[in-house]
């Protein structure tokens, strides 16, 4: 039997925890995958056991496994954990640029959070978007159903709908079923968020005419380079085009900012 089971046929993790796990604190010791989501479920209210796995299935995560099967994070597996928590939550990315943002080095320079306490103070204001990732994750970019996204995300089959009968996500079919990518995912995820609010479907088709527009305004710019048949003026023009997304998503978040502190008196 290995260690990831028991008689009754669950993880060691959802049933006790290792003795040397139980006394952690101040002391650096590493921490089982059940204390991990009581840890951050402060900051990342939609964080559960079963996503955490499921970032370690996608190689996002390599938390050290005991002889007995168990999960250990350590302060980096943490650190990187909140990493990817944070990028999923205010910048919208899929899993695969988050990949190539963590080999890129992102989130090495962030204070470092030794279980709960972070050393040194965190910055007074976010610099804003880093570029955005366009180019094709390759083809083996994970696909979901509604019923993986409903479990992922917490949306209920109901909101799904209403985001696919507003044309806020549309899914592909595959083999009778309908299936989403990562980017469709997050986008869920957010309207989750927003839907804590009273936020829905009717409401984000202002937010999916403005990226429709703004889509539209990039394509005028950039198309004929982007359909070009020079391989080398297409990669410029895929790099111009990050850039260019990147710096219009940076301006609309200064517009919006700037008209929400009007409403504070």
């Amino acid at each position: 039997m290995s260690g990831e089971s028991t008689a009754q046929g669950a993880s060691p993790e959802a049933v006790d925890e290792p003795p040397a796990a139980r006394a952690v604190g101040r002391s650096g010791r590493p921490l089982t995958i059940g204390q991990v989501s009581k840890l951050l479920v402060g900051e990342f209210p939609d964080i559960s056991i079963s996503k955490i796995r499921y970032l370690e299935e996608q190689k996002l995560l390599q938390p050290r496994r005991t002889t007995g099967g168990y999960r250990l994070f350590s302060s980096e597996d943490v650190d990187r954990l909140r990493t990817i928590l944070r990028l999923q939550r205010d910048e919208f990315l899929p899993l695969r640029v988050i990949r190539q943002e963590l080999a890129a080095g992102r989130g090495q320079d962030a204070p470092r959070v030794v279980h709960g306490e972070a050393e040194g103070d965190l910055p007074a204001e976010s610099p804003g978007p880093r570029a955005i990732a366009l180019r094709p994750g390759g083809s083996g970019a994970p696909i979901h159903t509604v019923e993986q996204l409903c479990e992922d995300t917490r949306a209920t089959p109901e909101l799904v709908k209403e985001l696919r009968d507003y044309g806020v996500i549309e899914g592909t079919a595959v083999s009778g079923a309908i299936v989403f990518d990562d980017d469709e995912r997050e986008i869920v995820r957010a309207a989750v968020e927003l839907s804590r609010y009273g936020v829905g479907g009717r409401h984000l088709r202002v937010l999916r005419s403005s990226a429709d527009r703004e889509g539209a305004l990039l394509e005028q710019l950039l198309g004929p380079a982007l359909r070009s048949r020079s391989t080398e003026r297409r990669t410029e023009a895929v790099t111009a085009l990050e850039t260019l997304a990147s710096t219009t998503m940076r301006l609309k978040h200064l517009l919006l900012v700037r008209d929400l502190r009007r409403l504070i008196p």
